[in-house]
């Protein structure tokens, strides 16, 4: 519909309805315009919008339900919407070239209904001051009134209106009598257009001047539709030196000006972010009266979003995490493995002895099995997040990082997608949607891989258990939920790093101010934070069954064939005659037990000589000088397809399927057991931490990668996260490896 002209080519007048996400504005929306409801896109663009008929008394009026927005200074694709629903299209297509037709498509409205919040009312005032600067005829509609008497919050709407200079309904959302009073307040409003709200905080001096010298550059059809100041305001936030369709002399300006601000020590968005909230903070008190359970939220969010005892708090609970990790999960998983065993020992009995039984129990059943294992892990992951993401508390985390992350210049709300990170990258990547500009979608994403995903918690958890000795630190803490967390705050700090790098090269750009909604404490409810954890659980199993299993079959191949080698002929024509030699002195009994050794040998110069084993041993000279031989090579390469392949593949490659008993230790135990030919462990501590480095770092992921193709449109950006990823894994462990060997670790 992007081309059909808006529906107040009418008579009829229009009403925009504005405010932030989840504040209730739909909810209104459709009790005001019932059924009489039109779908389409803003012009040029793919965002919905609703378009509506109030009927009231007088004439019909038409209703627009803006896309919900935190800001008027930022240059998302619902934020750009709000602007040009507030301004018009073409005021702001003239001021900034964020219209998409060069046509009035979207006409300024007759009256603007701020739609706010009542339980989040000082950070909904934000956006509602930013619309109030504008100048347009504004009602302010204050929705969910009785949550906050609920949460103990009350708030006085005549006292609010006075304090912002504009008419309060109060409103709920699902009770017509204030819907009723609502409508009515618009007709009147359109019958009778109230003032228009006036400037609600002083700028600062030095600021005041910079507002000066914006206002007078800016376009004339954009100074002629709305307040002087504002535009200006917005001009200076929000116009970047790449804007092709901000007239030049601005774009310029506006640079100077913030170049000279960063010169001076300045920090626009912050000076501006601080002046708004001062100026809520100043008149709240006139408005709005706090019960004790506010005031115990305020009380803790002084702790948790403290600096120092906020950061130093989330530390100690994700180290209380893995270690209830460690310590409850390990009889789940021994009961996983003990089941896995018995099916593929069940599988052997049932089958004929031979090629199908050895890939039933060892690529089908113990390949997905040696990953399955760590499923009561990962519910026990998802399970702890669920209850913080429940109780507010993860939204305080983004929060606090935010801090850190503007100092290495990235945007704050990028790490709500590295939040969701820490489960899949995946729907990290497509999370990336919800940023302002293409830079800061794009750093992200290169950035979103490298934290810990649930793909890699197999991984830290076979070869923590394999190679960390399981001691107690400071008679409390394990040093294996230790490594844990370690390996976890390692993906972020590099995340972060790269983040600062890349910000600074690749993708140069200024990071936006962050602007986010910090949910009320709450209960977390079993039925949630249980769905959560049966979905994520749910979904990795049923990668396990579909990718894992097919990558898994094809590396059993790989190891098993060919099944007769150069190596394996030459054992077992020795094996051949040491048993005719030792046949006449020994019973059958004594004769297999003297045999045994070469039974080990033939079966581990088979899998030397497997296709297998010929990839990883061309793979050695890359490898070798991270400490990694032939069978970690085989798993690297396995992991390509999926992280979580690396220990099934390790599994084959080790011979551990469905045969797991006293004698057949399973597949940590294994690897734990694993010598050279020299008698020296394959997998000692420093391998295993320069190992599990590299798997913090390299890009193992091909849905990742296709994921990020499908975001970027391109394969530039797929090509170059992969090579860094890659590059920068394979340096890290070599330091990890080479640095840990000079110091005289092993």
């Amino acid at each position: 519909m992007s081309g059909r002209p808006h529906p107040t080519a009418s008579a009829a007048p229009l009403v925009a309805l504005v405010g932030n996400p989840n504040a209730g504005k739909t909810s209104i929306f459709n009790g005001l315009t019932g059924s009489s409801v039109r779908v389409g896109n803003y012009p040029g663009v793919t965002v919905e919008r609703t378009v509506g008929r109030l009927r009231a008394a007088s004439r019909p009026i038409d209703v627009v339900d803006v896309p919900g927005a935190y800001s008027l200074c930022a240059r998302s694709a619902e934020e750009s919407i709000a602007v040009e629903s507030l301004l018009g299209e073409a005021a702001a297509s003239a001021l900034t070239g964020v219209g998409r037709t060069g046509a009035a498509a979207i006409p300024p409205p007759d009256l603007v209904v701020l739609v706010l919040d009542a339980t989040q009312l000082e950070r909904n005032l934000y956006f509602g001051l930013q619309v109030l600067e504008l100048g347009r005829p504004t009602l302010v509609a204050l929705n969910q009134i009785d949550a906050a008497e609920a949460h103990g919050t009350r708030v006085d709407a005549e006292a609010l209106g006075a304090a912002l200079g504009v008419t309060v309904v109060p409103v709920v959302g699902n009770r017509r009598d204030t819907l009723t009073a609502l409508a009515q307040h618009i007709e009147a409003a359109i019958n009778a257009p109230p003032p228009a709200a006036r400037w609600a905080w002083q700028p600062a001096d030095a600021l005041a001047e910079d507002l000066r010298v914006v206002s007078e550059a800016l376009p004339e059809a954009a100074r002629a539709e709305a307040s002087r100041d504002a535009l200006a305001l917005w001009s200076l936030m929000s116009v970047e030196a790449d804007d092709a369709g901000v007239p030049a002399p601005l774009r310029t300006l506006v640079a100077t000006r913030r170049a000279n601000a960063e010169g001076a020590g300045r920090d626009l968005d912050l000076e501006v972010a601080q002046a708004r909230y001062a100026a809520i903070d100043a008149v709240s008190a006139r408005f709005m009266s706090r019960g004790l359970g506010a005031r115990a939220a305020d009380k803790l969010d002084r702790i948790f979003l403290h600096p120092v005892a906020g950061f130093a708090l989330f530390l100690f609970f994700m180290l209380l995490i893995f270690q209830a990790l460690f310590a409850w999960s390990d009889p789940l998983i021994g009961l996983v493995e003990s089941g896995v065993g018995a099916l593929g020992d069940l599988a052997r009995r049932a089958l004929p002895e031979g090629l199908v039984a050895d890939f039933v129990a060892e690529a089908i059943i113990g390949g997905v099995g040696n990953v399955v294992v760590f499923v009561p892990q990962i519910a026990l992951l998802f399970i702890f997040l669920g209850v913080m993401e429940d109780s507010g508390y993860m939204a305080r985390v983004a929060f606090l990082m935010d801090r850190i992350m503007r100092r290495v210049g990235l945007h704050g709300r990028a790490f709500v997608p590295m939040l969701s990170g820490f489960a899949c990258a995946i729907p990290a990547v497509m999370a990336t949607r919800t940023l302002e500009r293409q830079r800061d979608r794009t750093l992200t994403m290169m950035i979103v891989p490298l934290m810990t995903c649930s793909a890699r918690l197999p991984v830290y958890t076979l070869l923590i258990g394999a190679v960390i000795p399981a001691t107690t630190v400071l008679g409390v803490f394990g040093s294996q939920s230790l490594v844990m967390v370690g390996l976890y705050v390692f993906a972020v700090v590099m995340a972060l790093l790269a983040g600062a790098i890349l910000g600074r090269t690749v993708l140069k750009g200024r990071p936006e101010p962050l602007l986010l909604e910090l949910p009320d404490y709450r209960k977390p409810t079993f039925a949630g934070v249980g769905r959560l954890a049966f979905d994520r659980s749910w979904a990795f199993v049923r990668g396990a069954g579909s990718m894992i299993l097919v990558f898994t079959a094809l590396m059993w191949g790989a190891v098993t064939f060919p099944q007769e080698t150069p190596g394996s002929k030459a054992l077992t024509a020795e094996r051949t005659a040491a048993e005719a030699r030792l046949a006449p002195s020994l019973s059958a009994e004594d004769r297999a037990a003297a045999l045994e050794d070469y039974d080990r040998r033939i079966e581990a110069i088979r899998r030397e000589e497997s296709f297998a084993g010929r990839i990883g041993h061309a793979m050695e000279p890359v490898i070798a000088p991270l400490g990694f031989n032939w069978e970690v090579g085989v798993g690297i390469l396995g992991a390509f397809a999926a992280r979580e392949v690396f220990v099934s593949t390790l599994g084959v490659v080790y011979g551990v399927g469905g045969d797991v008993d006293e004698e057949s230790a399973p597949l940590r135990e294994r690897i734990a057991a694993a010598r050279h030919s020299d008698g020296r462990p394959v997998y000692t501590p420093l391998m295993g931490l320069a190992l599990m480095v590299f798997f913090a770092l390299a890009c193992q992921c091909i849905s990742t990668l296709a994921a990020v193709k499908r975001e970027t449109r391109s394969w530039r950006w797929p090509v170059f996260l992969f090579t860094y990823m890659s590059v920068l894994a394979w340096v890290c462990a070599f330091a990890v490896y080479q640095g840990g060997k000079a110091l005289g670790f092993s």
